[in-house]
């Protein structure tokens, strides 16, 4: 004998599995009548011209992105040689002023005592100058690169510009294929 909480168990379940059966084949036929509805709408056939004139602005629009594509590509690359040149340039001109200021506080060591606070000082005058020019060598090769950055921008946008042209004269193309 089995007893009722075992049978209602049974029960539920199945009853629960009919319920997602019922669910799933509703959502089934509903995808069914749908790409039947979608299927039922034609469109006019292509005319020769029309093909043609679709595969040509598929082609030039395709060329065009390329040619964006190669653009960025080669702004990017400047960009980046810019950076490694402007990064090559601060070094140097740190490594200099560090052997200035080096050399500078060397020779102060050097001097003779009665001599030493002079020394100090012009070694102090040169290690000014020299992170002074430091400095002036890091501002021009961050100039350069803002200015290679700038260009870089520039070029994609212009690549972007003439893509964007070459999209709307296709589809003027083929709008104007269409009504032969």
């Amino acid at each position: 004998m089995t007893t009722p909480s075992t049978t209602v168990g049974y029960s539920s379940y199945f009853e629960r599995k009919s319920n997602m059966n019922k669910l799933l084949a509703t959502l089934i036929s509903g995808l069914f009548v749908s790409s039947a509805a979608l299927a039922q709408t034609t469109t006019a056939p292509a005319t020769p011209a029309v093909a043609k004139a679709e595969a040509k602005a598929d082609k030039d629009v395709a060329k065009a992105k390329a040619d964006e594509a190669k653009t960025a590509a080669k702004a990017d690359e400047k960009v980046s040689k810019a950076d490694a040149k402007a990064a090559e340039k601060k070094a140097d001109a740190k490594a200099d002023a560090d052997e200035t200021k080096h050399k500078a506080m060397h020779k102060a060591a050097k001097a003779d005592p009665e001599d030493k606070v002079k020394a100090e000082a012009k070694a102090d005058k040169k290690m000014a100058k020299a992170d002074e020019k430091a400095e002036k060598k890091v501002v021009k090769a961050d100039e350069k690169t803002d200015k290679v950055k700038a260009d870089a921008k520039a070029d994609k946008a212009e690549a972007k510009a003439e893509t964007k042209e070459a999209k709307a004269k296709a589809a003027a193309d083929v709008k104007a294929s269409t009504t032969k």
